[in-house]
């Protein structure tokens, strides 16, 4: 049996027990286009972890990756210790990750209460089989009603999710996502194209809902980053050029000079 053979069926090493996710070596090439180029990284249990850097780095390219939209050209993606590389992502989420897109992503002719409850539902195996077993589920339509609540929505419970307020969409979304009660939850650019105000409305919604779990997003606003996130990753060019907190990526010449200056100038 040839080496590269003996490799390719070698199981990966297992990560560090208080590993939420950790990638290990993840690359991805669009035909001749390496996209992401071996990416390691370990994010811990309960860690708020950004993932920053300039426009075509490659952060919602990794985002898919993890999530499973993408098959990964080589390296290993694990969720809370199990292997997910070559999992759909309906079966990643049920290893525990949730996940929002960066385009709103929600049933605008169906009211705030029942995306939420379609969230719950999906996120419990049903499917799209489970309108019969809707009027029986009074402790799912309790829960539903709950999570409208605590994303601030309650006083649009039963309004089309269409027509609320983009923030409002967005905070919808964020309900949807954690509506399967994962431990893990992935936000793809939150806050984008929101006002100020309604940024800092989306800022204390995620500290709430994420609260005691592990929350990894994508986010150019350095501002959201800086007051959310316990370590950053600057992604450069489909390679992380640092990982650590939020002061020292500040301090970071390297990350100064490829993105941070340019990006915090931007803020201003």
């Amino acid at each position: 049996m040839s080496e590269a053979l003996v490799k390719q069926t070698q199981a990966a090493p297992r990560p560090s027990g208080n590993a939420a996710i950790a990638l290990q070596g993840v690359q991805k090439a669009f035909g001749r286009i390496k996209v992401i180029h071996g990416v390691d990284l370990e994010i811990e249990k309960g860690e708020r972890h950004a993932i920053i850097g300039p426009n075509g780095a490659g952060k919602s390219t990794l985002f898919h990756l993890i999530t499973g939209k993408y098959s990964k050209s080589a390296g290993n993606v694990f969720v809370n210790g199990e292997d997910v590389t070559h999992m759909r992502p309906f079966e990643i989420s049920r290893m525990g990750l949730s996940r929002s897109f960066q385009i709103t992503n929600i049933f605008g002719n169906m009211s705030v209460f029942e995306n939420v409850r379609c969230g719950l539902l999906w996120a419990r195996g049903y499917g799209y089989s489970f309108w019969r077993l809707l009027g029986l589920e009074k402790s799912l339509n309790d829960e539903a009603a709950q999570i409208v609540y605590d994303i601030g929505l309650a006083s649009k419970m039963h309004t089309p999710a269409g027509v609320l307020s983009y923030a409002e969409q967005r905070a919808l979304e964020i309900g949807i996502t954690i509506a399967g009660d994962n431990d893990v939850i992935m936000l793809d650019e939150p806050t984008a194209g929101m006002s100020a105000s309604e940024t800092e409305q989306i800022v204390g919604l995620i500290e709430r809902v994420t609260e005691g779990k592990t929350l990894v997003m994508v986010e150019h606003d350095m501002s959201v980053v800086f007051n959310l996130a316990d370590r950053i990753s600057v992604l450069v060019y489909g390679e992380i050029i640092a990982c650590d907190t939020p002061e020292k990526v500040r301090e970071s010449r390297a990350v100064q000079e490829a993105y941070l200056g340019a990006a915090l100038e931007e803020e201003h």
